[in-house]
């Protein structure tokens, strides 16, 4: 899930920088003057985006406005989606661990992660767990993880074997004094079995 964010993340931003950069170079070469080609659709610097024509060719259909307003609407609804989504705190790239010699090792973010996930999921009852490492390398870091549990999983079981096990373990072999975690466990859909 969190991968999946990302990648639309970066999708959106890349597809919005470059919307706005054709459209920077299309006011700049306007504004500058510059001969454009033939097929460009602005060709002069009195342009505009509607002409008259346009604007009013649509005026006596009722749909029209109303299904432009309500993709603007749309855009504006997934557009503050998708800014209030941005602030939520980033994955922790690397973790510094003490190696005894005084000058500290890295461990990938990723790497401790994966660890938690397959040690998570090799408990009896776990159907499929996400892990997610947050806060600074110098602090302690965090974790954030889901749980997903077989309809027969004993959720107090399973937390308690979680947090004694599997945080337990990436704490010690981080060589972190605490490794704070906020786990969220839901049930695997299942159909009812019939009863003869």
């Amino acid at each position: 899930m969190f991968r999946l964010l990302r990648l639309v993340n970066r999708l959106a931003l890349g597809l919005i920088g470059l919307v706005l950069l054709c459209a920077g170079g299309v006011v700049v070469a306007l504004g500058a003057q510059w001969s454009v080609p033939s097929w460009w659709p602005y060709n002069g610097p009195h342009d505009t985006l509607l002409s008259h024509a346009d604007r009013f060719r649509w005026r006596g259909d009722g749909w029209f406005w109303p299904v432009v307003i309500a993709a603007l609407v749309a855009l504006v609804v997934l557009t503050l989606w998708w800014l209030l989504a941005q602030p939520r705190r980033a994955r922790l790239p690397e973790v510094l661990v003490d190696s005894g010699d005084g000058e500290g090792a890295r461990v990938r973010g990723r790497a401790l992660e994966d660890v938690l996930e397959r040690e998570t999921e090799a408990h009896d009852g776990v159907a499929r767990a996400q892990a997610l490492l947050t806060g600074r390398r110098r602090r302690a870091p965090a974790a954030r993880m889901r749980v997903l549990l077989e309809p027969y999983a004993a959720p107090e079981e399973t937390l308690g074997r979680v947090t004694d096990e599997a945080l337990a373990h990436a704490r010690d072999s981080a060589g972190l004094e605490s490794l704070p975690a906020e786990i969220r466990m839901r049930a695997a859909r299942h159909r009812a079995e019939r009863v003869r």
